[in-house]
């Protein structure tokens, strides 16, 4: 009987949740049995702001570091939390399907983020979520807060803040389950997230047995892969880090793969956007009211051709002022 297949993780709820959902689905893919092998990362122990840890990796390092070592036999990330360079001897072997890309802004008693009184109280240790809220409401008192999603719903919940900002693939995968709270969800149009966010990334070593490999893919969503790579595309073009205030949305329609990208200023006073479309199946790419754009058609693939139109978007956008909001990082 061949030994159960390992699979790395964080420690906390959310990614034993994530993890468990990818464990049963390779289970089934491989016919083998799945262990959890909890590991703590930087992240989880280094209680500095998102915006002091920057693109470091901080949420992936020590899980990689594992998986080099042989302790796992692939790992589960959030994969916005991942750094946009890929380690070499490491691949991502699977992007299983997308959930909801949102987010969400959770209050007491339902109050839309815009019409929060003056002073309000509300939490998030992102630097694109705090630019965005300002942006939508620039009275707010922005708190600078760490912890998982039970302990930020539970500081709304307890009074000591007035609405925190999440991801909702968060709380769906946790089970959706508010405790009385409400959340208003936030259109991805005006308020594009994180690259990668809502989705999961299935890294292993490139070494792995060519089974388990393909057991590992069988998971893959293409459209979701598609998106996540034209949105990683600009974040790795901008050289910006995890935490910048990027925030973009990719996603496919009729054939036509749809780029949002908004870099903002920190104190959401000032904002530059972008949106792209690339033709899938003929490598067709324009902009409304642009015409033809030769320089991308594109011979290869549809990967080939995210990354293209995610590294044109990041080029218009350092054209347009991006490089002076954006702070760089060289190890994205």
């Amino acid at each position: 009987m061949s030994a159960p297949l390992r699979l790395g993780t964080r420690r906390s709820a959310l990614a034993m949740t994530q993890s468990q959902m990818v464990a049963d689905a390779v289970s089934a893919a491989s016919g083998r049995d799945v262990e959890l092998v909890p590991i703590v990362s930087e992240g989880d122990v280094n209680r500095a702001s998102l915006s002091q840890l920057g693109g470091r990796g901080v949420f992936a390092n020590g899980l990689r570091e594992a998986l080099a070592a042989d302790r796992c036999d692939f790992l589960v990330h959030s994969l916005k939390d991942l750094p946009t360079l890929q380690p070499d001897g490491l691949v991502i072997a699977a992007t299983p399907a997308r959930e909801d890309a949102r987010d969400v802004v959770v209050t007491r008693d339902g109050a839309p983020l815009g019409a929060l009184p003056p002073g309000s109280r509300v939490g998030t240790g992102s630097p694109r979520r705090i630019a965005q809220a300002l942006r939508h409401n620039p009275r707010l008192d922005i708190h600078d807060i760490r912890g998982n999603v039970d302990s930020r719903l539970a500081r709304v919940r307890d009074g000591e803040l007035d609405a925190v900002i999440l991801a909702a693939a968060g709380i769906s995968r946790l089970g959706g389950d508010l405790g009385g709270l409400h959340a208003e969800e936030l259109g991805l149009a005006e308020w594009p997230t994180a690259p990668g966010q809502g989705s999961l990334a299935v890294e292993t070593r490139t070494d792995i047995d060519p089974e388990i490999l393909a057991a590992l893919a069988q998971l893959d969503d293409e459209h979701t892969r598609v998106a996540v790579t034209a949105e990683r595309t600009v974040l790795s073009a901008l050289d910006a880090g995890c935490s910048a205030p990027v925030g973009t949305h990719a996603a496919i329609a009729d054939g036509d793969l749809r780029l949002r990208a908004i870099v903002y200023a920190l104190d959401g006073s000032h904002r530059i956007g972008i949106d792209r479309t690339v033709r899938l199946d003929t490598g067709y790419a324009r902009e409304p009211g642009s015409g033809n754009d030769a320089d991308a058609a594109d011979d290869g693939g549809s990967i080939t051709r995210a990354a293209r139109v995610g590294r044109e978007a990041a080029r218009r956008l350092l054209e347009r002022g991006a490089a002076d909001l954006v702070p760089r990082e060289s190890t994205t």
